[in-house]
């Protein structure tokens, strides 16, 4: 199941520079990840400081 932000984002972009797939982007109020494009590999919530990337 592809990764999902949560609502503890604090949008310092920490995790969109980490995919290797560019599945990640800055939405209106925090980064969001696009689910298709999502390859599981678990970079972004290595790269967050406040663990807001999670399997969905």
């Amino acid at each position: 199941m592809a990764y999902v932000i949560s609502d503890a984002c604090i949008s310092c972009g920490a995790c969109a520079s980490e995919c290797p797939v560019s599945a990640i982007t800055e939405g209106d109020t925090q980064y969001v990840i696009d689910a298709d494009a999502c390859i599981e590999c678990g970079a972004c919530a290595e790269a967050c400081p406040v663990g807001a990337p999670a399997e969905g």
